[in-house]
This record gives C-alpha cells, sequence and structure tokens, in this order.
C-alpha cells in the first residue's frame, strides 16, 4: 500500500474498491498484466503511472495481421514471427488493435512536453473545478545541472557542493510560497470575511513543478514511438523515469510486441541514403573519410557516434 499513498485519500478508496472488484469476461486478458492493474507505480518523488484498462494483447495483433494479408500469412504461421515481420517492415496497423488506458500524475512542466504527443485521448484534472495538492517536483541533487553548452534543449554537468544544496533550497522555498500565496487567494476557509478568488485564476500563481494527473489512453503503435523516443537516453530525465515505467508494463502487456520493439525500434538506428552509401563504400574496401563522404560534418559525427555505440 505504499505506492496508494501517492493518490489522495479518496482516490486511494476508489482504488481499493476497483481492485476488490472482479468480473467474468470472454476478451483476453493477461495475466501479467492484471497483476499490476489499478496498482499506482512509483515514479519520481510524488508521481505515478497506473494501468486502469486495456484491449487486446499479442494474438489481437496477429489476429488484425491475418484478416489483413489473408492466405499471404501461411509463410509467416507462428505468432513471434509474424509480429516480428510487421515490427520490421513498419506495417503497423495491427499494433492499432491494442489500446491501454493509464492513469498518471506528473509534474505540470512535464505534462506540457508530454501532451506534444497528439495521438492520445487525454483528459486532465482541472484545477479550474478542484483545488491542488501541495505536492511538488524536487529533483534529487545528482539531476540537478547545468545547461548543455553544446545542446541548447539538454543539461550539462551536474551542479555540486554549496551552490547544488541553494539551488535547492530556492526551488523548495519558491514551491511553498507559491502554495500559501494560493491558499490565501482561494480563502477556503472565508477568512477575514472576504471572498476567495476563482480557482481558476488563483491556479495562474503555482509554479509548473506541481503536479497535474491525467487518464491517457493510447493505441499500442502510438504508444510505441512515444516509448521510442521518451526512453531514449537523449529524452529529459524526468520523462525518461515515467517511459521506462512503461516499457515495463509493456512487457507485461504484450511480450512479443516488446521484443519487437527492444529490437527493431529502441535498440535500431537510422541511416541516411548517403550515410549507407558510406558504409557501403567502406565494405568494398574503399578509404572514406569526412571529407571524401559527401556528409556534412553534423552528419559525420551522428553516423560515427551510432557505429561505435
Amino acid at each position: 500500500m505504499e505506492n496508494a499513498a501517492r493518490l489522495n485519500t479518496q482516490a486511494s478508496q476508489e482504488l481499493a474498491e476497483l481492485a476488490a472488484e472482479s468480473f467474468q469476461t470472454k476478451r483476453a486478458t493477461v495475466p501479467a498484466l492484471e497483476e499490476i492493474l489499478y496498482e499506482p507505480l512509483p515514479v519520481l518523488d510524488h508521481g505515478f503511472i497506473r494501468v486502469v484498462d486495456y484491449m487486446g494483447d499479442d494474438s489481437a495483433i496477429v489476429q488484425a495481421a491475418r484478416v489483413s494479408y489473408g492466405k499471404g500469412t501461411k509463410k509467416v504461421s507462428e505468432d513471434r514471427g509474424l509480429i516480428n515481420y510487421l515490427m520490421r517492415h513498419w506495417h503497423t496497423t495491427p499494433f492499432e488493435m491494442c489500446e491501454i488506458k493509464f492513469h498518471i500524475k506528473v509534474p505540470i512542466f512535464i505534462a506540457r512536453q508530454w501532451i506534444r504527443h497528439r495521438t492520445a485521448n487525454v483528459n486532465e484534472y482541472s484545477a479550474r473545478y478542484s483545488i491542488l495538492d501541495r505536492e511538488f517536483y524536487m529533483p534529487e541533487a545528482r539531476h540537478l545541472a547545468a545547461q548543455s553548452t553544446i545542446n541548447n534543449q539538454g543539461r550539462g554537468e551536474v551542479l555540486e557542493g554549496e551552490y547544488a544544496q541553494k539551488v535547492l533550497e530556492l526551488l523548495k522555498r519558491d514551491a511553498m510560497q507559491a502554495y500559501d500565496t494560493y491558499e490565501y487567494l482561494l480563502n477556503e476557509k472565508e477568512e477575514e470575511g472576504r471572498p476567495g478568488l476563482a480557482r481558476e485564476l488563483a491556479r495562474m500563481n503555482l509554479p509548473v513543478n506541481y503536479y497535474t494527473q491525467w487518464y491517457w489512453k493510447i493505441d499500442l503503435h502510438n504508444l510505441m514511438h512515444f516509448l521510442r523516443l521518451r526512453a531514449d537516453a537523449h529524452a529529459q530525465y524526468e520523462i525518461q523515469a515515467y517511459a521506462n515505467v512503461m516499457i515495463d508494463v509493456l512487457k507485461r502487456w504484450v511480450p512479443f510486441a516488446y521484443d519487437a520493439f527492444m529490437d527493431y525500434r529502441a535498440g535500431a538506428a537510422v541511416f541516411s541514403s548517403k550515410m549507407l552509401e558510406v558504409l557501403r563504400r567502406r565494405l568494398k574496401g574503399e578509404v572514406v573519410t569526412k571529407e571524401n563522404s559527401g556528409l556534412t560534418a553534423r552528419e559525420w559525427s551522428e553516423m560515427e557516434k551510432i557505429l561505435e555505440g
């Protein structure tokens, strides 16, 4: 029940009621996913992900492909082999036959990055109607870093010593002070006989490290696209943390598709036509340098990083 403590009292009660229920169904279910259904999986300091519903499994992908391919699937009769084939050749629609719905608690600044993935259905907690909790994200010291000097949207060297401690103190002070002001503006206790400011206005005072919650429903194809980008080592740490938990969910839900995803998407690399030409020239024994490759300096560097691992 440690994870349930990350929910408020009402949500915890609803969670317990849902977890206690069971239903008979003729639909495909996945025992490994049923084990964690409704369970809040911790992320960051106050966040979580929990699976609240899903449709389909590995067999649903295969079934959809065989309806589409007809007799042609006789050549690829085994389920794992067919899923690998679909993934390898970018046949995406069979993966869209599976869907999953998450309840997610996430810092607002990560939610605004997350929402750029417009292929999901989203319903977010509304601070126009409800009052936000005094819960905000505080990074661990090892994740406090300076601005990167080579990447405008990345981090550089980790901050250390007194300066790192000062940064943490300022972040906490400002978040706490903002919430104190938020409570004063709302005036829920009707102190001093003054009216409280409308919730839709009072919320604008809170910083983006406060937590929001939403229900996020997405099909398997688009979930894997999200994970390929957000579980990547170059993604922001905080959204990586959520993506990594989702990858574990993916493994439970559709293990054959998970293996194919890790092999042909997460663990794969893309080469441009010019890069492929360089590799072909190298295989023929030709000495290819940055100067005679036909690639820009940046393209050459990217290719070398891929090949070096």
